[in-house]
């Protein structure tokens, strides 16, 4: 249950005040600022550190099917019931097709062969801590990723640690827009 004596839903004029600035370019972005932003707030390295990875993730080679499908995995294993919503949301907006959307809410094998070497990929790097074996590696590369791409994963999973990790402890109420999209971990 979201405390927010502990972790403030702030605004752009409750938020301290190093933070409004990245409280307006949210709300400038995504026509209003989003709960985990608002929570973030509380703490200026941190809300920046989120808005500056996230901008530099857009900015890799991962198309932006592709980022999703890094983040979902990310949100799905980290079991982050305020980001999965969001990042359906998103994924529609990118366009992606419906059944891979829905195998990444289930955490299930995506149909498309070289997106599922990506979302195993990125799901082995959670679950081991940045240390795939070299199988797990080469199965990446050999359906087509290269090095660059195995860095930008990375960099996607550390937009996701922030947001994720975050959520866990603020327990972040999702917003009523994102309602239709709500998510709990299918259970295994």
């Amino acid at each position: 249950m979201h405390d927010p004596q502990k972790f403030p839903l702030h605004t752009e004029s409750s938020a301290p005040e190093e933070s409004q600035p990245l409280l307006r370019q949210a709300a400038a972005n995504l026509g209003s600022i989003p709960n985990l932003e608002r929570v973030m707030a509380s703490s200026r390295p941190t809300l920046q550190a989120y808005v500056t990875l996230w901008e530099l993730f857009d900015e890799t080679s991962l198309s932006p099917i592709e980022r999703q499908v890094v983040y979902q995995t990310a949100n799905y294993e980290n079991n982050c019931s305020y980001c999965v919503p969001w990042h359906t949301w998103l994924s529609e907006l990118a366009k992606m097709p419906q059944d891979v959307s829905d195998a990444l809410r289930n955490g299930t094998e995506i149909p498309d062969p070289k997106l599922e070497a990506l979302r195993r990929f990125a799901k082995v790097a959670i679950e081991c801590r940045g240390h795939p074996s070299s199988e797990e590696t080469d199965a990446f590369f050999s359906a087509g990723w290269t090095p660059q791409n195995a860095l930008e994963v990375i960099l996607g999973l550390s937009v996701k640690l922030l947001s994720n990790y975050t959520n866990g402890i603020a327990h972040t109420p999702l917003e009523s827009k994102m309602e239709p999209y709500r998510w709990e971990k299918p259970s295994t």
